[in-house]
Order: C-alpha cells, then sequence, then structure tokens
C-alpha cells in the first residue's frame, strides 16, 4: 500500500497558514515532497476571503479588529469564511495522476473522503454539488482547491462547534445565495459537529476519523512527518508577503473612479462582480475588475482575462471572451463563458442611462429589468419598501402613506402622484409577488421601484418573470442583508430603518416625459 505523509501543524496564524499552502502546493509541483495531507487550525480565530474577493466587500473590518479576528486571503477560490479555534480544517496536496478526472468529479472524491470520516463519527453526511458535505440538509463541511502545474490542493473545513452570533458579525454573509438553495436564515442551512452529536469530540479522535476516510478513498496509509529543509526555508522566506496590504487586499471591491461602471450577477458557480473603466471615445474597456466568490482553474485564468479584455473594443467583446475560453480552457464550475460575459455586458449597459441625464455614478445605483429604458414612458407605477418608512410610523405596515414629510417615502409619494404614477408600499415579499400579478393582470408594461442590491441580486428572476419592465433604484442606510434580518424582512417584521435615493428617483421619474 503506498504511503502518505501526514502532517498537523497545529494552531497558527491565518498569514501561516496561507504560507504554508503556497509553500506544500510548490514543493510537491517541484516534486520534492510526497502527497500530503495536512490538518490546519487558527489562533487566533480569522476570517479568510477567496482568492478573487475583496476585503472591503464581504468582511466587517471594524469588528474584526476590535475582537482579533484576524483577517487573511486564501489561495483558493470560493466564498468568505470564518474560522474559529474550534474548526478543524484540512487539506491534501498530490500530483495530479493521483486522482485523473475532471475538476467536478475531483469535488465528489474528495468530499466523498471527507464523508467516510464523518461517518465514522456517527454522522449520516452526504454531499451536496458542487462542493459541499451537508448533514440533513445543513453544511458542515465547505470545499475547495487551486493548483500549480502538475499538482493539485484541496482543502476543507470541517464545522466542529460554531459560534453564529460572531460569524455574521464578521462576515458580510452573502445571503443573496439562500434563495437557490431555498433555505430561509443561516441557522437551517448550517451544522456542526457539537450539534449534531451533543458533543464535542477530542481532535485526535476527529482527525483519525478523516485520515481513515482518506485512507479508503485513496487506497493509501499515512505516515507523520515533519515539513522538509526546503519547506522551512521557503515557508520563512515567503511568510512576509502573506502578511502585507499588498496580499489581504490584493483585489479591491471597484475601481476607485467616478466614470467607473458596476454589475452584479448571479451565476450557478456563485457571485460574479464587475468594474470597468471605459474609453467611450473609441468604444474601447480601458481596464476591468472581476471578483467574486466563484473558483477558478487555475487561479490566475481570471487575471489573465482582465488581461486580455483591456484595450478590447466593446462590439468585440463576446468574441474576445469566447476566444480566450477556447484558447486557455480554465475550469470555473457553476461560470460559463456566457456568465461573464452577461456580467460584463450588464456594467455596459449603465452607459445607456447617462442618455436619460444621469452621471456614471448615478447609473450605477439603478438597475434594470427587461426592456427597462424603452419601456420607461409606459411606467405607471412605483414600488416602494416599507423598511423606508419609520420604524414607530402607523403606516409603516400600511401599503398606503400619508405624505406626512417625516421620511423619504413619504416625499416619494408626492413626488408620484405629482407626476401620475401610483405609489405602493411593498410590505413583505409575499406582497411583492401579489402585486407583481396585480400589476400584470391591470395591464402594467413598466414600474419603477426601489430596493437593496442584494434583494434585487436574490430577486432578480422573480422581477424579470414578473414579465414587465422595471428601473429600481438602490436604497441607503444599514438594510436588513447588513444586519441578517432578511428573514424577519421578508415577514414584514424588519425594524430598522432605510432611505430612499430620493435624487435619482427624481430625475428618472422626470425622464418620463
Amino acid at each position: 500500500m503506498e504511503t502518505w505523509r501526514l502532517l498537523d501543524t497545529g494552531k497558527i496564524s491565518a498569514a501561516e497558514n496561507m504560507c504554508l499552502d503556497e509553500t506544500i502546493l510548490e514543493a510537491k509541483a517541484e516534486g520534492i515532497v510526497p502527497n500530503t495531507l495536512r490538518f490546519l487550525q487558527f489562533r487566533p480565530h480569522a476570517c479568510l476571503v477567496g482568492f478573487h474577493q475583496s476585503v472591503e466587500q464581504e468582511i466587517r473590518e471594524d469588528y474584526c479588529k476590535r475582537t482579533g479576528i484576524e483577517v487573511n486571503r486564501r489561495i483558493t477560490g470560493g466564498g468568505a469564511i470564518y474560522f474559529g479555534e474550534d474548526t478543524l480544517g484540512w487539506e491534501l496536496i498530490a500530483g495530479k495522476d493521483a486522482a485523473s478526472r475532471d475538476v467536478p468529479g475531483l469535488y465528489r472524491l474528495l468530499c466523498d473522503a471527507g464523508i467516510q470520516g464523518l461517518r465514522s463519527l456517527g454522522i449520516d453526511a452526504s454531499f451536496r454539488p458542487v462542493n459541499d458535505i451537508e448533514v440533513n440538509g445543513r453544511k458542515i463541511s465547505g470545499t475547495g482547491g487551486t493548483e500549480a502545474r502538475d499538482a493539485f490542493l484541496f482543502q476543507g473545513t470541517l464545522l466542529v462547534d460554531l459560534d453564529i452570533q460572531v460569524m455574521l458579525r464578521a462576515l458580510r454573509v452573502p445571503t443573496e445565495k439562500l434563495k437557490d438553495k431555498e433555505i430561509d436564515s443561516l441557522k437551517e442551512r448550517m451544522t456542526c459537529l457539537k450539534w449534531e452529536l451533543g458533543r464535542v469530540p477530542p481532535v485526535q479522535e476527529i482527525k483519525s476519523a478523516i485520515i481513515g476516510g482518506f485512507s479508503k478513498a485513496f487506497g493509501v496509509k499515512f505516515m507523520p512527518e515533519d515539513l522538509t529543509d526546503w519547506e522551512e526555508e521557503s515557508f520563512c522566506r515567503r511568510l512576509p508577503s502573506f502578511q502585507t496590504p499588498d496580499w489581504i487586499y490584493r483585489v479591491r471591491r471597484s475601481l476607485k473612479d467616478d466614470r467607473a461602471l458596476y454589475s452584479v450577477y448571479k451565476a450557478q458557480g456563485g457571485l460574479i462582480r464587475i468594474s470597468l473603466l471605459l474609453d467611450d471615445v473609441h468604444e474601447r474597456i480601458k481596464t476591468v475588475l472581476i471578483t467574486g466568490d466563484f473558483f477558478s482553474y487555475p487561479k490566475r485564468a481570471i487575471l489573465d482575462l482582465e488581461s486580455r479584455l483591456k484595450n478590447c473594443r466593446c462590439r468585440r467583446l463576446e468574441e474576445t471572451i469566447k476566444s480566450f475560453f477556447r484558447e486557455t480552457n480554465p475550469v470555473m464550475p457553476g461560470v460559463t463563458p456566457d456568465d461573464i460575459i452577461t456580467a460584463v455586458k450588464e456594467a455596459l449597459k449603465k452607459r445607456d442611462l447617462t442618455k436619460l441625464g444621469l452621471s456614471l455614478k448615478e447609473a450605477n445605483y439603478i438597475h434594470m429589468v427587461n426592456d427597462a429604458i424603452e419601456q420607461l414612458p409606459d411606467a405607471s407605477v412605483i414600488l416602494l419598501p416599507y423598511c423606508a418608512k419609520l420604524a414607530g410610523c402607523e403606516y409603516r405596515f400600511d401599503k398606503d402613506c400619508i405624505s406626512c414629510g417625516g421620511c423619504t417615502v413619504g416625499v416619494a409619494y408626492e413626488l408620484a402622484r405629482n407626476h401620475n404614477l401610483e405609489p405602493i408600499t411593498i410590505v413583505n415579499f409575499e406582497d411583492l409577488q401579489n402585486t407583481l400579478a396585480d400589476m400584470k393582470k391591470r395591464g402594467v408594461k413598466s414600474f419603477l421601484g426601489c430596493c437593496c442590491d442584494p434583494f434585487f441580486v436574490k430577486h432578480r428572476q422573480d422581477f424579470e418573470k414578473a414579465g414587465m419592465s422595471a428601473l429600481l433604484i438602490d436604497i441607503e442606510n444599514t438594510t436588513c442583508y447588513d444586519l441578517d434580518q432578511e428573514d424577519e424582512a421578508k415577514d414584514g417584521a424588519f425594524m430598522g430603518e432605510t432611505d430612499l435615493n430620493l435624487e435619482i428617483l427624481e430625475k428618472v421619474i422626470a425622464c418620463r416625459r
């Protein structure tokens, strides 16, 4: 039976763990070390963004700084995670000949290894495509990986115990994903060993179970070993770079320019965020940033695609992206060339809003549904969120408003009535669905509305399937998504207060003429 290395580095910092990932992967790619199973734990607790994500977009940094949570970046893709000191990570660094199959097949094989380990602990775990392990529909382990030449690194996190309150405060939880998995709250979609077993097993018992699972999956045995001298030297040399802002903040949320165009698109494999600058004179993309919580093999494929799109003529956008995928054959599970094309085109489409007298900065606050601009003159209804009414107002959960002037909704009602628009307050998600159906029945062709960015991403298909055109304007202040209170908002019980962007709303209403 073939012998692979077992490496246990104990509880170390996030920067040290990330540095070890790259060091061991490079050592394997160079043929210096055998296939390796490593266990990793963090001290202090940490928040890690995926390779293609931005810290500002995914992490609540102020909270992390106050509570001593380290922030760093993984060398793998995927979404941001909170790694408590009780969370156990495992990763396999091996040659590609150890599992000669496509990426989805590799995901399944390696998840099955973790599943076998969990089952030996008495947990009825199962595989959830594309790369999760679940127990009775609740996620207990997320996985992902990267590669370097003929070697790959595949890692997973195992939730041993879970402090949900800390997780919610530390991460800007991507709640726009919840609809796809038909889950109503974070607590309902996650679990941990303690909740499933009623106890926290000794860490060595957990590790032995994981080792057993990998031994069965690959038909090998593991021998405990230390880092080689090459790895030790490389680790010490590389570590400072993993502690610098250049590494941690290498992906920014967006281009810091009022002329930049933004979009966010939900593909099956994750969120795609686009930020680009345009040379309008020559109809070229000057520069573009593509970020999100998707996986990419190789991980630098997105950086290469950004480079390919630099100075690309807008009319050749689709051709350029498709030729890039044909020539380089990157693997992005759940993300197709058409997904990237759609995301970039949606950013470019924001330019059309300048024809309405809006600046590019203002255009980025607007989402368009169906033939929004063409149908704007036919807009006859404006939908407004109840969360923008005063928390103590007796009309907060009423579909009407007396326009007392105490909140931005009252001002919006006056604007609407002065321009022959019918204003309607939406008091919960069911009410939105019923209202859209009623509007369609009444022959409404186009409408205006106000909602937050995460709500639109989550319910985009609901708006599109309603069969009407719409311009939806982003709202201000802390939303239910920021506070992880989308369940309360969905039921019409969110008590936070938001603000409508009245200046942009007034400009859009005036453009109906």
